[in-house]
C-alpha cells in the first residue's frame, strides 16, 4: 500500500512550493503573504516552541472590549481590569466608567458596576486579599489653546471657628471688579481653628490671654462664567462667595494670584474603594486626605498602603503631602512629606526603608524629583543612590525587584525623556541593595531604546520583558514587536517568540497562576507612520506561553493538597507527587500594574525540604522581604518548569497598640514622627 502524506506534510510541502514559485515570478505582495504563511507555520513547531515559547489571542466578545488602563491579579485567579473613562472624555461626560473581570481558566468574561473614574487611579494589595483603588480621575485634561475661560485655583477661607463650610459645586466667587468664576466641584472647608496666646504689658507684666483664629483653608478649581479676556488676572485678590449671608458672607472668601488660559491638567479624585475578589464588587471606604491622579500606592510591612504622588484637585501635581491607608480601620492618615513626580516606582525593601528607582510615568518638573535613592519612612531622610546611566531618560522606564527577593536587587529597563522627548534609551541597571553604598552598575542593554516596556518576573526567576516603543505613545509607527527574557545570573538577554500585538502608552503584562503571562492595551498617538491618522486604544488580549510549558507536560511539578495560610517564619507541607525533582519553591506576589508600574511584584525564595509524595516549604520570618498578603506558590523542577500556583496567604504580624492621632493628623507615637523636610 502507498505512503499517503499527511495533512501538515501536504500544508508544509505547498506552503514551501509557494515561496518558491513566487521568488521566481518575483511577486512581492503575494511573497509577503507566502512568507507570512511559513512563519506562522515556523513558530508552530514544536522545536521553535520549547525555544522561544508561543503568543495566542484571547477571543474577547465586543461587549467586553474595554480601554485596559489598569490590571491587577487577584487572589481567585482572576484579573481585574479596569478602564474608568478609558480615556475617552465621552465616556467620562456621559459618566461611563468600565470594569472587566476575566477569568484565564475557561477565559469567560463579566462586567462589573464601577461606582466612579477610577481611570488613573492607584492600586495595591491587602493582607486579606482585597484589592485597594484610590484616586482617579475629576475632570479631564483641556489643551493649550482650547481653553476659552480663564481658570485655575481658588483658596477657600474660612475664619469662623464655630462651624465648617460646604460649598457646593458651581458655586461663584466675584473679583473685585465684578468678574465672576464658579468652582467646577463640592468644596468642603473646615472651622478655623483658636490660639492661646499670653501677651505681656509694660514692665514685663503678664496680661490676660488673648485668642487668636487662624483662618481654615481649602482649594477647588473655579472657571470664569464668560469665554474671552475678561476673565485674565495675575493679580492676587480676594473673592466675595455668592449665597453667603450674614456671618458666612464675612468669614468665608477666596483668594486667588493667577486665572489664566494656559493647559489645564487633569485633576484627581480623592475616593479610595476596596475590590472584594470573591462578592466580586468595589467597596466604598474612606476617602484620601488629598486627591491623586497617577498615584502610586505601595504596600508595607505592617499591612499599611502608603499613596504618593498624583495630580491634585486642581491639577498640581501634590507637592509632597503623602498619606498611609490602614486595611485595618479603612481610614487614612498623614505620612511623611517628599515630593515625587507620578506614578514614581517605590519598592519596599529589606529593613523596611522605600527605594525609589527613578522610574516614573510624567508629570512633574524635569529638574525634581527626579532622582533615584533610598527613602526611610521613620525618619523621612532620602539619600540618593548615583551610577545611573541616561539618568535623564528614567520617564516611562520600568523597574522590577529582581529575584529572588532576598538578593535586595533592583533593576531599571529601558525609558524615555520627559513629556514628549523622542529620546528612549537601551539602558538597563542594577543596585545591590546590600552594599554600604549602594550604586547602579550598567547590566546588559535591551536590543534597542525603548519606552513603556513592561516586565514580569518568573517563576524561573527570568525576567521576561515584552512591547513597548522607541517613540512617545508610539508616534511613527514605532512599536516594538519583541519579546526577551533577562537571566540575572548571567546578565543576558535571550530572544522570545514576538508578539502579534504592539503595545505602547496604558498597556500591562502580568504573571498568571499557570506559569503564562497576559498582556492588555496599548493606547497609541497615531495609527500611520506619517502621524496623519489618530491611534485608537489595542483592545485584544494576547497571552504568552513560556518555553518552560512546551516541555514535557508528565514532567511538569505539580502541587496537591496543602494549607492555605502560613505565618512569618511558619511551614506548609503540601502533596506533590514527583517531589525528588522538585528543586526551588517560590512565593510570587500578584501585580497590580499600570503605567508600566508594577511595585507589588516580587519573588521571596523558600526554604524546601523533600519526603515522599510531599514537600514542606519554610516562609522568611521578615515582613519586609514578605508584606502579608495572598501569594502564588510556585515549585520548579531543575530546568525551570513550574507547577501550576497554589494560593497561599502569609499572615500579618499581630496589630500594634492603637495610637490616638494627633492634632496634626500625625498616626504614631512622637520618637516616630517623620518631619515635614525639604528635598535632600
Amino acid at each position: 500500500m502507498a505512503h499517503r502524506p499527511s495533512k501538515q506534510f501536504r500544508k508544509t510541502a505547498l506552503g514551501t512550493g509557494a515561496v518558491a514559485l513566487l521568488v521566481a515570478l518575483n511577486a512581492p505582495a503575494a511573497l509577503s503573504f507566502a512568507e507570512g504563511r511559513y512563519h506562522a507555520y515556523k513558530i508552530g513547531q514544536p522545536s521553535y516552541r520549547v525555544q522561544y515559547g508561543s503568543w495566542a489571542l484571547v477571543g474577547l466578545p465586543d461587549e467586553y472590549k474595554i480601554n485596559a488602563m489598569h490590571a491587577a491579579l487577584l487572589r481567585t485567579g482572576k484579573v481585574l481590569l479596569i478602564a474608568g473613562s478609558g480615556n475617552n472624555q465621552r465616556n467620562f461626560d456621559r459618566g461611563t466608567f468600565s470594569t472587566v473581570l476575566w477569568d484565564p481558566a475557561d477565559d469567560t468574561f463579566k462586567k462589573i458596576p464601577t461606582p466612579e473614574d477610577f481611570f488613573c487611579s492607584g492600586h495595591s494589595q491587602l493582607p486579606d486579599g482585597q484589592l485597594l483603588v484610590a484616586g482617579g480621575t475629576a475632570r479631564y485634561e483641556v489643551l493649550g489653546g482650547k481653553v476659552t475661560r480663564a481658570g485655575g485655583r481658588m483658596r477657600v477661607k474660612n475664619e469662623s471657628p464655630d462651624k465648617a463650610v460646604r460649598l457646593p459645586k458651581g458655586t461663584v466667587f466675584r473679583s473685585p471688579s465684578g468678574v465672576e468664576y464658579v468652582s467646577k466641584f463640592e468644596v468642603s472647608v473646615p472651622k478655623a481653628t483658636r490660639r492661646f496666646e499670653i501677651a505681656y504689658g509694660r514692665g514685663g507684666r503678664m496680661m490676660p490671654w488673648q485668642t487668636k483664629v487662624v483662618a481654615a483653608e481649602a482649594r477647588v478649581f473655579v472657571e470664569a462664567v464668560e469665554e474671552g479676556a475678561a476673565g485674565l488676572t495675575t493679580q492676587a485678590a480676594q473673592y466675595a462667595v455668592g449665597g453667603l449671608t450674614g456671618g458666612d458672607a464675612r468669614n468665608v472668601y477666596g483668594l486667588a494670584e493667577r486665572l489664566s488660559a494656559d493647559k489645564q491638567d487633569f485633576q484627581g479624585i480623592k475616593s479610595a474603594y476596596e475590590f472584594d475578589p470573591v462578592a466580586e464588587k468595589y467597596v466604598p471606604v474612606d476617602p484620601m486626605r488629598d486627591a491623586r491622579w497617577y498615584p502610586t500606592l505601595v504596600g508595607l510591612e505592617d499591612g499599611r498602603v502608603l499613596a504618593v504622588s498624583g495630580l491634585n484637585d486642581v491639577g498640581d501635581v501634590v507637592p509632597g503631602d503623602n498619606e498611609y491607608y490602614d486595611p485595618r480601620t479603612k481610614k487614612w492618615s498623614k505620612g511623611p512629606f517628599r515630593y515625587f513626580p507620578t506614578y514614581p516606582s517605590l519598592f519596599l525593601t529589606q529593613g523596611g526603608k522605600l527605594l525609589y528607582t527613578g522610574s516614573n510615568a510624567g508629570y512633574g518638573p524635569k529638574d525634581k524629583g527626579r532622582e533615584p535613592g533610598v527613602w526611610d519612612l521613620r525618619t523621612n531622610v532620602f539619600r540618593k543612590v548615583a551610577g545611573l546611566a541616561d539618568p535623564d531618560q528614567l520617564e516611562t522606564s520600568s523597574s522590577v525587584l529582581l529575584a529572588p527577593a532576598q538578593d535586595q536587587k533592583v533593576m531599571v529597563l529601558g525609558g524615555g525623556g520627559v513629556g514628549e522627548s523622542r529620546l528612549a534609551t537601551a539602558r538597563t541597571a542594577v543596585v545591590d541593595l546590600k552594599q554600604d553604598t549602594p550604586v547602579f552598575r550598567s547590566t546588559a542593554r535591551l536590543p534597542r531604546g525603548v519606552r513603556y516596556l513592561n516586565s514580569v518576573l518568573l517563576p524561573d526567576d527570568s525576567v521576561f520583558t515584552t512591547g513597548g516603543s522607541a517613540d512617545y505613545r508610539g508616534r511613527g509607527a514605532s512599536d516594538i514587536r519583541k519579546a526577551q527574557f533577562y537571566y540575572p545570573r548571567t546578565d543576558t538577554f535571550v530572544p522570545a517568540a514576538d508578539p502579534t500585538v504592539g503595545r505602547n502608552y496604558h498597556s500591562e503584562a502580568l504573571l498568571l497562576p499557570d506559569g503564562r503571562v497576559a498582556t492588555f492595551g496599548s493606547d497609541p498617538l497615531f495609527a500611520d507612520k506619517d502621524n496623519t491618522r489618530l491611534g485608537r486604544f489595542e483592545h485584544r488580549l494576547e497571552v504568552y506561553t513560556p518555553p518552560y510549558l512546551h516541555r514535557d507536560p508528565a514532567l511538569r511539578p505539580v502541587l496537591g493538597k496543602g494549607p492555605e495560610e502560613v505565618g512569618l517564619g511558619g511551614s506548609a507541607t503540601f502533596e506533590a507527587p514527583g517531589a525528588e525533582r522538585i528543586e526551588r519553591a517560590r512565593l510570587m506576589r500578584p501585580s497590580a500594574v499600570t503605567h508600566t508600574t508594577d511595585v507589588e511584584q516580587r519573588s521571596v525564595e523558600l526554604g524546601l525540604a523533600r519526603t515522599a509524595g510531599a514537600v514542606t516549604v519554610t516562609v522568611p520570618k521578615d515582613p519586609t522581604l514578605v508584606p502579608p498578603g495572598w501569594y502564588m506558590l510556585f515549585v520548579t523542577d531543575a530546568d525551570g518548569t513550574p507547577s501550576v500556583a497554589k494560593w497561599v496567604r502569609v499572615r500579618e504580624a499581630p496589630a500594634p497598640a492603637a495610637v490616638p492621632e494627633s492634632r496634626d493628623g500625625w498616626m504614631g507615637s512622637p520618637g516616630d514622627r517623620s518631619p515635614r523636610s525639604p528635598q535632600d
